[in-house]
């Protein structure tokens, strides 16, 4: 361990984070609490006190938002539930509403502490001096879900927002709100970035940085969380909330207002600060297993009113759900597998299909490219017609979209799996895993999460921009570590996968038209997930397929004149086909991180 790392280790040795990392030890058990431990120790690539510092709106931006003349003055009404509020939380959370450069609020709370004089006091003193804050005094505490239906009752703005009693929103947080409402009229729900800041306010730490809406990676934790703007029409639509859900209520309200929205809205902006106690799930998981239950139910519950079939599971870290889609019927799988010689290679990756794989209808098609040596014919004599194998020849030279589209139209199957001759299957049930999330209505692409020799990922999805055009996520992390907030082992809706491990719903390819036959090397995976996503389907990258990957044997290095123009081509090819992606940003992604690096790290 470098200096650094030490150093960083021991400010972490406070008698609090002592005591947090004994009951994660009990958690987790010794091996999992290291991997975790070590992940934590890390230094930030990129420490986010100074990068908050750096990018946070300035006083000058402020008082031009406090000038702006709207054309709709569109009433948002912040809703709070309060309950025992410290009399200085209380203060600091209604100060930052009051100082929002956007003036058309209204501050909605709802006291469940009728017995607190200060409280009272406080709350008497803020409604006298600000006729927008108002404060209904309920005669008993309802608990959290209650509290909050008494606070949404009051409200009367045409959106809604959730705002914790002991928490801030940012002086900007209504403003860009009411900018993306003014842009965008039909927006039904809206949701921002935020971050963690400590009891006293004196530092910002742990940001979340969140993708566009991402319905898979909402089935695996409530990324949604803070702050959250619902139009009113659909608050009343769906009910409020339940308390049969009390730990996870707001878990359960997202899934039922993007149920019934049409469009959502994400604004990449750090617009709330989540204030962080020792006892709270924020910052102790452990403290409230309960809530965890109400998240699994949560889900159980959204997917029952989709009439989705699928079992939840709890992740050992906490607030992290796993959902398993049962396999419908006994379709066939076609696995179409490119490959030029190299039968070593070729051997290892069909005996792990035979011999691991638990799914047993399937095909494997492999596609011979121009090989020239003796053994690679002998052995597909050996393979021809056997073990559901059979070998097709594409005369052409190697252009790897033409050999797939090539292999796809000989399948048999209504399911695809696009596989590299260099693969090693890991997951027994991969092809189950894949096939009961490729079934689903609106998904057309499933990735798999994939392994360099050395257990460190070689994929865990695909981000549109990184390093150019596209790049793969947390290469060269250790198969044992799960990344930013766990994106490499949470199952969540992408941009694109690679084609190296990919299953494809038939219907999604030909409705693509297939792989671009332009792009005969590099990109036609990438350009193939995005021609599908436009055509309306999710691409879903599901960690729970794991390989590993000997990394393109075949193919060489770019190290011709003719290799390097062609690369070049296909750059620009996405480059003209895809501006708008390349342009605005991965939705997938969040415009706060960097393109240059793989890891989630904030851009400098």
């Amino acid at each position: 361990m470098s200096e650094n790392k030490w150093i960083h280790y021991i400010k972490k040795l406070q008698p609090y984070n002592i005591v947090k990392g004994v009951r994660y030890l009990k958690h987790f058990g010794p091996k999992e609490f290291m991997v975790r431990l070590t992940e934590r120790m890390e230094p930030e690539e990129v420490p986010y006190g100074p990068w908050y510092e750096k990018y946070r709106i300035k006083e000058d931006e402020l008082a031009k938002q406090r000038e702006r003349k709207w054309k709709q003055k569109t009433v948002i009404s912040i809703v709070v539930p309060a309950y025992r509020t410290p009399e200085a939380f209380l203060r600091q959370m209604i100060d930052s509403v009051r100082k929002q450069t956007y003036s058309y609020w209204e501050l909605c709370i709802a006291n469940g502490s009728p017995e607190d004089e200060a409280m009272a006091r406080v709350l008497a003193e803020y409604t006298g001096e600000d006729e927008r804050i108002r404060v209904r005094s309920l005669k008993e505490n309802l608990g959290i879900a209650g509290n909050t239906d008494a606070a949404l009752e009051m409200a009367g703005g045409e959106y809604l927002g959730l705002l914790d009693h002991d928490d801030l929103l940012a002086p900007n947080a209504l403003y860009e709100i009411a900018d993306a409402l003014e842009k965008d009229r039909a927006l039904d729900v809206l949701y921002t970035d935020e971050d963690k800041v400590s009891m006293d306010l004196s530092e910002h730490f742990q940001p979340h940085l969140k993708p566009d809406y991402n319905p898979d990676l909402l089935c695996s934790n409530n990324y949604f969380c803070h702050f959250l703007v619902v139009r009113r029409e659909i608050v009343r639509s769906v009910g409020g909330f339940r308390p049969e859900f009390d730990g996870a209520q707001d878990y359960d309200f997202v899934f039922r207002c993007v149920e019934a929205a049409e469009h959502i809205g994400h604004i990449p902006e750090i617009l709330y600060h989540w204030r962080v106690h020792k006892a709270s799930t924020a910052d102790n998981p452990t403290s409230k297993l309960y809530a965890y239950e109400a998240g699994k139910r949560a889900i159980e519950a959204h997917l029952q009113r989709q009439n989705v079939k699928g079992t939840v599971s709890l992740k050992k870290d906490l607030g992290f759900y796993r959902v398993t889609y049962p396999v419908s019927g006994d379709p066939l799988i076609s696995i179409v597998i490119p490959n030029k010689d190299e039968v070593p290679t070729l051997k290892k990756c069909l005996q792990s299909i035979y011999e691991k794989s638990t799914y047993l209808n399937y095909e494997i098609i492999i596609v011979e490219n121009n090989s020239v040596n003796d053994e690679t014919f002998s052995y597909y004599k050996e393979i021809d017609g056997i073990h559901q194998t059979r070998v097709v020849y594409w005369k052409e030279g190697f252009n790897y979209s033409a050999i797939n589209n090539f292999g796809i139209r000989q399948a048999k199957g209504d399911y695809i799996v696009c596989l590299n001759n260099d693969m090693e299957v890991i997951t027994p049930g991969w092809m189950e895993e894949m096939l009961g999330t490729c079934q689903r209505r609106g998904t057309g692409i499933v990735g798999a999460r994939l392994y360099y020799p050395d257990d460190t990922i070689q994929h865990a999805g695909i981000v549109v921009g990184i390093g150019g055009i596209a790049g793969s996520l947390f290469v060269g992390m250790k198969r044992s570590h799960s990344g930013y907030l766990h994106k490499a082992a949470l199952m969540q809706d992408l941009s694109a996968v690679t084609a190296a491990c990919m299953m494809i719903k038939k219907e999604a390819w030909l409705a693509a038209g297939g792989f671009e036959e332009k792009l005969a090397v590099a990109f036609n995976d990438v350009d193939f997930c995005l021609k599908v996503r436009r055509g309306g389907y999710l691409v879903v990258y599901d960690p729970y397929v794991e390989f590993y990957h000997f990394e393109s044997k075949t193919r060489g290095s770019e190290d011709t004149k003719a290799k390097v123009r062609r690369f070049q081509t296909e750059i620009e090819y996405m480059r003209s086909q895809w501006t708008d992606i390349l342009k605005n940003g991965d939705p997938y992604y969040n415009k706060n991180l960097s393109l240059s690096k793989w890891n989630y790290s904030l851009k400098s």
